[in-house]
């Protein structure tokens, strides 16, 4: 099958981890595929959501400081995810949100599709947009939210730019997008995959500074089929000047980094070998799982993290 190209995950700056834990599980029914620590900084953890099949192109990331300040969104940065629920399922979440205490917007449309708006606890700004079906279940994972209303993936995320012509540069010709349409200041650029599909730039014309901190993107990763397609992507990104790293191990896929004209700071990173490769499908996120490079200090690193016990969220 031909790899679908679009987004990969999406990483945010998180508050405490306990917190984000309960929202995105208990509340928006997505399932941890897996927790981990930042591998920059061992001493705090890295939290994976995705769907219950933990796709490349479902999983929002976290690393949470417990005592970060809020964030200001600016130009320069995403702004915005938007998950991708099943049309007809709006009475549900509609329903649901407000059972769980979670504001949120009246129906709005964008580029034709319903949707609705809310933050997380950090004050991520986060949509669900109601397209397409349900998938398939393929795990034994049970979420909170039923499988025909389940969050499929992220339908797409915005990125806030002074000027769009550098940054629909590298999605047109490396990343694997076309611009598809246009609303005023809003662009939508689109693949041919079933989810992460979509991306949109808000061009404002000037900028915007923000400040960084919880409820702030960090970056946004877009999909490389493996290696060899990750160092055909890196060189295109090279010859533009954009200064990549080299191919950085994940452990869960390989990565490379770079700001884009805009200044947003993307990732180019591998669908392989996946969330699975250290742990059991099934048990996806319930234990603490580190790389082979950190696990001699595995008792350190747990004495410092504080615990997230899925069962008492």
């Amino acid at each position: 099958m031909e790899h679908q190209k679009g987004l990969h995950h999406i990483t945010v700056l998180a508050g405490d981890p306990v917190e984000n834990a309960r929202f995105y599980i208990k509340k928006l029914g997505m399932r941890m595929v897996k927790k981990s620590v930042n591998q920059d900084d061992p001493g705090t953890y890295h939290l994976f959501y995705g769907n219950e099949a933990a796709n490349p192109g479902s999983s929002i990331t976290f690393f949470p400081w417990p005592r970060a300040h809020k964030g200001q969104t600016g130009t320069g940065e995403s702004v915005n995810v938007a998950f991708q629920v099943p049309e007809g399922s709006e009475e549900y979440w509609i329903k649901r949100l407000e059972s769980e205490d979670i504001q949120h917007s009246d129906f709005f449309e964008t580029f034709g599709k319903p949707g609705i708006r809310f933050n997380d606890p950090d004050g991520l700004e986060l949509d669900l947009i109601f397209d397409g079906k349900a998938k398939e279940k393929v795990s034994q994972y049970e979420s909170p939210v039923p499988v025909e209303h389940a969050i499929q993936g992220f339908w797409s995320t915005r990125l806030k730019l002074a000027k769009a012509d550098g940054t629909a540069d590298i999605l047109t010709n490396i990343l694997g997008f076309d611009e598809t349409t246009s609303n005023g200041d809003l662009s939508l650029f689109q693949t041919n995959a079933d989810i992460g599909s979509r991306l949109i730039i808000e061009e404002t014309g000037t900028d915007e500074y923000g400040k960084g901190g919880r409820g702030i993107v960090h970056h946004v990763a877009f999909r490389a089929a493996d290696r060899e397609n990750l160092d055909e992507m890196r060189e295109q990104v090279a010859l533009k000047g954009l200064n990549p790293t080299h191919i950085i191990d994940r452990h869960w896929f390989k990565s490379v980094y770079y700001r884009e004209p805009g200044g947003v700071l993307f990732e180019m990173a591998s669908d392989d070998p996946g969330y699975a490769v250290d742990e059991d499908f099934e048990k996806l996120g319930e234990k603490l799982i580190l790389t082979p490079w950190l696990e001699p200090r595995r008792e350190l690193i747990e004495r410092t993290l504080p615990k997230i016990d899925l069962d008492q969220l």
